[in-house]
């Protein structure tokens, strides 16, 4: 009797999906941190857009990217493989179209997520940043043309025509002490107009539109979005300033000699710009201003959803690519592997399963999305996913299931070999090639302050946590200069 009952509940499970596909709308923001709302809750931050998506959702409070650079991260994401398979762990610029084709064996013939839902029946339509890409570099972009049915613009160069840059009235060092980082105020933040064919918000219209004109008889409709603030520079109109005035701003819990027990992550030039010149707050405010301007997106975004047809019957996945710092640690953006840099904001909706309105401490990695997505989807999983289905998270948010999540990057000093990050629902570990380790107990020390890979009464956690490092990671590839993705390569007679 319990064998039938669970045949057809699992026949009732999976011929609801099968015989009424859901839409999905997949959602990326670009270096979105965990200030929002529902997260950290950063001092004075105003993302009531993301706490209305989490009364929707479920919130995974503990969810990491793969890696913490945009290429790397995005890629992972979009082809479920991580970069301890594929060897990809850093930024690699110079690409116009899917060069991580040819930077990655393992990738060669890897399914794009969007590509695997057309492939199983659905329209695949995908517009602003989803794979890596720059506002200041039109053209360099690693996205696959060929994974979507459509997409807004220009595929290769999604953004750039979307963000003017404002007017400076002085070059970006008069008036400060040394150099700052980056060139053409890039490092910075200001007031820009914005038209309202400019922006996020453009990609925004772009759509909603797709999903109002969406008719009765449409294929079920995969929609995949990357909206790209907070992205430096942080720049988005005044009235979003006007929301922190600088004098009400709070900078991130800041310990003196805080990296005296840590490995140095090699980018403190970077905090001493800042605080010899006194930036800290100006630049926290654009952060903050950047935040507020995408959580505005987002909720046009949901209006667009619920004055749809798809309002009920779509999945709605939103991610960010990585964390970012905002000086804690002395570190500015990402390349690094403490919390900050790698815990993203996830909420997953899924009509009919999702506990919603809950939060779950399932220790999760980006790369568990595609499989997820098929599960929910009822479409088969590939090969090439190296992560597992996190739906069991979604249906019971209380539970976790023994997994820890994975972040792997290279350092410059590092050349070519990983050094990898790892959660459990309590503690943190880090360890470089070098022989290096951090352990922090993240219930007790948010700010990953207090360094215990040395103290003996956390050996065990050490070592339970150790088990989980991956014994044949990928060296770190080299970007393909014969590849016809590549900028600048030679066309073959």
């Amino acid at each position: 009797m319990i064998r039938l009952i669970f045949l057809f509940t699992l026949f009732a499970f999976g011929s609801l999906y099968a015989a009424d596909k859901p839409n999905v709308l997949f959602i990326s923001i670009d270096d979105l941190n965990d200030y929002i709302s529902p997260l950290d809750n950063h001092p004075g931050v105003k993302t009531p857009n993301f706490d209305r998506l989490a009364e929707r959702s479920v919130t995974f409070t503990n969810a990491h990217c793969a890696a913490p650079a945009c290429h790397a991260s995005r890629v992972a994401v979009m082809t479920g493989v991580h970069p301890v398979k594929s060897g990809i762990y850093r930024n690699l610029f110079g690409a116009h179209g899917p060069r991580w084709r040819h930077e990655s064996k393992v990738l060669e013939k890897a399914v794009v997520l969007s590509q695997h839902f057309r492939d199983h029946g659905y329209h695949a339509a995908g517009g602003g940043k989803i794979f890596h890409t720059l506002q200041w570099t039109p053209g360099d972009s690693q996205n696959d043309p060929d994974a979507w049915d459509e997409y807004r613009g220009d595929p290769l160069d999604p953004i750039s025509k979307d963000w003017p840059r404002p007017e400076f009235s002085k070059p970006q060092n008069q008036g400060f002490v040394g150099k700052r980082p980056l060139n053409f105020h890039l490092f910075g933040a200001a007031p820009v107009e914005l038209a309202p064919e400019q922006g996020d918000g453009a990609v925004v219209d772009w759509a909603v539109e797709k999903m109002k004109s969406r008719s009765e008889g449409d294929k079920p409709l995969f929609l995949g979005l990357g909206l790209f603030r907070p992205h430096i520079p942080w720049e988005v109109p005044q009235k979003w300033f006007d929301l922190y005035p600088e004098e009400e701003v709070k900078l991130p819990d800041d310990r003196e000699n805080d990296l005296e027990d840590a490995r140095s992550h090699g980018r403190e030039s970077w905090h001493k710009w800042v605080t010899d010149n006194k930036q800290w707050k100006h630049l926290m405010r654009g952060y903050l201003a950047s935040i507020s301007y995408v959580d505005h997106e987002l909720g046009r975004l949901l209006d667009g959803l619920d004055s749809s047809s798809m309002a009920k019957d779509t999945i709605v996945v939103l991610w960010s690519d990585h964390g970012f710092h905002i000086g804690e640690k002395e570190n500015w953006e990402k390349f690094a592997l403490w919390e900050q840099t790698t815990r993203v904001p996830l909420f997953i909706h899924a009509p009919g399963v999702s506990k919603d309105g809950e939060r779950t401490r399932q220790p999760t990695t980006l790369t568990d999305l595609y499989p997820t997505l098929c599960e929910l989807a009822g479409l088969p999983v590939p090969e090439q996913c190296t992560g597992a289905s996190v739906v069991p998270a979604l249906t019971h948010p209380d539970k976790t299931d023994g997994r820890v999540s994975l972040t792997s990057f290279v350092f410059n000093r590092d050349k070519t070999q990983a050094s990898h990050g790892i959660s459990d629902e309590k503690f943190r570990y880090i360890r470089y090639p070098d022989g290096v380790e951090e352990l922090y107990n993240l219930e007790k020390d948010r700010g990953e302050f207090v360094n215990l890979a040395g103290d003996p009464a956390y050996k065990e956690v050490k070592v339970r946590l150790k088990k989980n490092l991956p014994l044949d990671a990928a060296p770190m590839v080299k970007i393909p200069r014969d590849s016809p993705y590549h900028r600048g390569a030679k066309k073959k007679k």
